[in-house]
C-alpha cells in the first residue's frame, strides 16, 4: 500500500505543469543589463512578477530629458509574446515596443523630464510567466 501511495504521489508530481518561474525571466534581462555597462548604460529599475496569459504590470517610472533610456522585459518559457508600453499620465499609450516575442525592448531619449507609466502586458503564455523587468540609462 505504501509502495502505491509513493508511486501515485511521484506520477502526480511528475504530472505537474511547471510553475511560473520569475527567476528565469529576471535572470534573462540581468544577463541584458550587465551585458550594456560596457556601453555605459546603468541600472535604474530591475524586478520581476508572475503575469497570467492577458495580465498587465505597471510601473511609475520618470524619465529625465537629456538622458537615453531602455525599458526591457523578459518571459520565461511559458511566456510567448510579452509587450512593453508607456502611457502618458492621461492614460495613452505613447510608445510601445513591435515585436511579437518574449524579450520586448523599448528605447527612448525624452525631449522633456516625464512621468510614464510603464506597463508590461502578457499577451500570449502557456500559463502564468515569470517576467524579469529593467529599466535602464544613459
Amino acid at each position: 500500500m505504501i509502495r502505491l501511495a509513493t508511486a501515485l504521489i511521484g506520477a502526480s508530481l511528475l504530472a505537474t505543469p511547471a510553475l511560473a518561474s520569475e527567476k528565469d525571466g529576471e535572470d534573462c534581462v540581468r544577463t541584458k543589463v550587465w551585458d550594456a555597462y560596457g556601453d555605459g548604460w546603468h541600472i535604474r529599475t530591475l524586478t520581476s512578477t508572475t503575469l497570467a496569459n492577458g495580465a498587465t504590470n505597471s510601473y511609475l517610472v520618470t524619465v529625465y530629458q537629456g538622458n537615453e533610456y531602455k525599458f526591457q522585459a523578459c518571459g520565461d518559457d511559458s511566456v510567448k509574446n510579452l509587450d512593453v508600453l508607456l502611457y502618458d499620465l492621461d492614460g495613452n499609450v505613447v510608445h510601445r515596443d513591435a515585436t511579437e516575442n518574449a524579450q520586448p525592448e523599448l528605447s527612448l531619449t525624452p525631449e522633456s523630464t516625464t512621468t510614464y507609466y510603464l506597463v508590461v502586458y502578457a499577451r500570449e503564455t502557456t500559463g502564468d510567466g515569470g517576467v524579469g523587468v529593467a529599466v535602464t540609462y544613459r
